[in-house]
């Protein structure tokens, strides 16, 4: 079967590969992969994957068959695949804990643009109660931002969207912001929670802005710069203030689950910014890196 594996040449981040066709273990699922979701972080970090490997965390598709040992959904059940290694081929074996079954009414490939993009902000929301707290959404424009802005929004948080140039602000106030910024200095705003994907000096300036009791959750380093705090600025007094890593790789299939239902009764959508065959791979990988993309890349499998 053909497949994207992981190519650390000048030629990569990806190319396409006959692999040998999965051989499901008792409690994995066989699945048709019909679209799958790129992600800045697994192409632009490609050199931390095996050359060779079959590449990608996110798609959806169809069961072929269902795990031998009952668990999971049945033959024939449409699916969303999230955070599961290898995802980006004709078929793969999968755990059911990574599945989550697609309601009717919810289109295949927008179900494709969930996974990492969604189960980050989902996850990272839920770590305290957002009802009219103050939530600042780093690199607002992008696949997890665009979901974070909605994830926030709809848990009643006061929603600041901060993005790179005003031509990435379109369609975030739709989403769910009350403010949209390309500068995060000077709003007078505190904090409750930040939720950052840039990383480098944009997070020592959303610590200025942190609130008592505030949390920063680090979800991404899209620039690629170095974080510096000057000196004094960790220091302070009133109730603790934090800075959160955040590498979750647990089983997505509950989360899939929820942010899937949210989707189905219209509260969610799927911020699909480009959408093409998986063909194109390269020339959809390039407008990431070039930033030319408002939300995610989903391509379809022929």
């Amino acid at each position: 079967m053909r497949a994207l594996v992981v190519d650390h040449s000048a030629a990569g981040p990806v190319r396409f590969a006959d692999v040998d066709e999965p051989v499901p273990s008792s409690g994995e699922a066989l699945v048709e992969i019909r679209h799958i979701g790129l992600n800045f972080g697994e192409l632009n970090y490609v050199q931390q994957w095996s050359a060779g490997a079959v590449h990608g965390h996110d798609a959806s598709g169809i069961v072929l068959r269902a795990a031998s040992d009952g668990s999971g959904p049945p033959a024939g059940a449409r699916v969303a695949v999230g955070m599961a290694p290898h995802a980006w081929a004709e078929r793969m074996a999968v755990s059911p804990a990574s599945l989550g079954t697609v309601p009717e009414g919810v289109d295949l490939a927008d179900a494709a643009a969930l996974g990492i993009a969604g189960v980050t902000p989902l996850r990272v929301l839920r770590t305290r109660s957002l009802l009219a707290r103050s939530v600042l959404v780093t690199g607002a424009s992008g696949g997890v931002g665009r979901f974070a802005v909605q994830l926030a929004a709809l848990a009643g948080a006061r929603v600041t969207a901060l993005v790179g140039s005003p031509e990435r602000a379109a369609g975030l106030r739709e989403l769910g912001a009350d403010k949209v910024l390309t500068e995060p200095a000077g709003t007078g705003d505190r904090f409750d929670l930040v939720l950052d994907t840039v990383g480098g000096p944009l997070v020592a300036q959303a610590w200025s802005s942190l609130a008592e009791g505030g949390t920063i959750h680090l979800v991404g380093y899209s620039s690629g710069q170095e974080t510096t705090f000057p000196s004094g600025t960790l220091f302070g007094f009133g109730e603790p203030r934090g800075i959160a890593t955040f590498g979750d790789m647990t089983p997505t299939g509950g989360d899939l689950t929820d942010l899937l239902d949210l989707m189905a009764a219209g509260r969610l959508s799927a911020p699909v910014g480009l959408r093409g065959d998986w063909q194109d791979v390269h020339d959809a990988a390039q407008a990431l890196f070039a930033r030319k993309v408002r939300g995610k890349v989903v391509l379809d499998v022929a």
